[in-house]
């Protein structure tokens, strides 16, 4: 799927629901148990069953999830179960950047 800056994903499995703040030029499958996450004007009204067994680690509102290099970041707006997957490999949890001291 080819990614926008902006563009809000829901997952087909459960609630999880992602904004893009940062995408590779390159298209990229990014997957929500299993199920490839649709742009939000077009997601289902029913919920599927996962492919990918019992949900675990699933994504957690206000946290920001990237690949390693960085080259895709997205945002939870909305948490679920399921983890967060791009192009088969897991997202992990981008750590937050410490603030300056203020001394």
């Amino acid at each position: 799927m080819n990614l926008r800056v902006g563009q809000t994903l829901c997952s087909a499995v459960d609630g999880t629901a992602v904004i893009v703040v940062r995408c590779p030029r390159q298209d990229v499958t990014l997957t929500c148990g299993g199920r490839e996450m649709s742009p939000q004007d077009s997601a289902p009204t029913s919920r599927a069953a996962a492919l990918t067994g019992a949900p675990a680690n699933g994504a957690l509102i206000g946290k920001r999830y990237a690949t390693e290099d960085g080259a895709l970041e997205v945002l939870c707006v909305r948490p679920g179960e399921y983890p967060l997957e791009a192009d088969g490999t897991a997202l992990a949890v981008k750590a937050p950047r410490p603030l300056p001291a203020s001394d």
